[in-house]
């Protein structure tokens, strides 16, 4: 509860600095249908995976166990599609991204992640990844993070993640120490999270939103069902307001959670939302007028 307090603190307060957080409300631009890009299948990641019978120790990443991490790249991409942010982690922003290069990518993750390992650095779309020593260093000992415990390969990807990227956010804590993984270090504001996909992916990306004001949105439906048609569709969302019990309840406005929607239907005032979270599918039914207040930043990913 102290973090959350501080965050929120901390977060408005520079907001009073930086007013230019906020993203135009027509960030959203007419793109063609089918914009979706299938770069590789899982097929040709397995073909390549298999072809890797041991991995060395690596120096760059002492603490990462080879087999292991061999074992957690198999998994994630033979699926079900998924990925561990862990418990009390700020690390969500990273699973949600990742659903892009393990669903239309599966061949160049794995790539980059041997490559990641077995040099310490490595190219993703327009970003050289290359995470410092401390970092390196604590790869393979995140513990207490339930299913992060052991997926070496997510620990040592949204470390990666998390160390090159920065936002305003991260001015607070810049470098890494342990147990930065559930501090500021970690966390992803809006226009970070739209620059990541943009750096990592070959996609237009247009967001819709900011930190602490909600987008418009006349029909939130039908924008939202359209918007998926043409591509990959992120929210950036108030998740307590999301699962807590009472609808009606107030809490604290302010958003904590990306997730990759997947699908949208509706039937009279009720909307069915489907949307991929921290690894899971999951189903929820809102109305339009619930949608709207727990939605802060929508992210579009199309073909350049």
């Amino acid at each position: 509860m102290t973090l959350e307090i501080q965050y929120i603190k901390n977060t408005l307060s520079l907001f009073l600095l930086l007013a230019c957080i906020r993203t135009p409300s027509n960030a959203f631009e007419q793109v063609s249908p089918g914009d979706t890009i299938q770069l590789s299948t899982v097929q040709e990641a397995i073909a390549y995976i298999n072809t890797i019978k041991s991995l060395d120790s690596s120096s760059h990443w002492p603490n990462i166990d080879p087999a292991l991490l061999l074992q957690n790249l198999n998994v994630s991409i033979r699926g079900p599609l998924k990925s561990f942010e862990g418990k009390n982690t700020n690390f969500c922003s990273y699973t949600a991204l990742s659903y892009i290069p393990i669903r239309y990518d599966p061949l160049g993750f794995s790539h980059f992640i041997i490559e990641l390992y077995q040099n310490g650095k490595a190219k993703m779309g327009k970003s050289v990844i290359e995470p410092g020593k401390k970092v390196r260093q604590a790869a393979g000992t995140l513990i207490y993070k339930g299913d992060l415990d052991i997926n070496h390969l997510a620990q040592m990807w949204f470390l990666s993640l998390a160390d090159h990227f920065k936002g305003y956010l991260n001015l607070f804590n810049d470098n890494y120490n342990t147990g930065d993984e559930n501090r500021l270090w970690a966390a992803t504001n809006f226009a970070k999270f739209n620059r990541m996909v943009r750096r990592l992916f070959w996609y237009k990306v247009k967001g819709k939103g900011s930190d602490l004001i909600r987008p418009h949105f006349d029909d939130i439906y039908g924008e939202l069902q359209s918007r998926l048609q043409q591509g990959t569709v992120f929210l950036y969302l108030n998740n307590r307001m999301l699962y807590k019990k009472n609808h009606e309840t107030s809490r604290f406005g302010i958003p904590t959670h990306y997730v990759v929607l997947t699908d949208i239907s509706r039937n009279g005032d009720t909307l069915t939302i489907i949307y991929w979270d921290a690894g899971r599918k999951t189903l929820q039914q809102v109305t339009p007028q619930f949608l709207k207040k727990i939605i802060y930043g929508a992210t579009f990913c199309s073909k350049p």
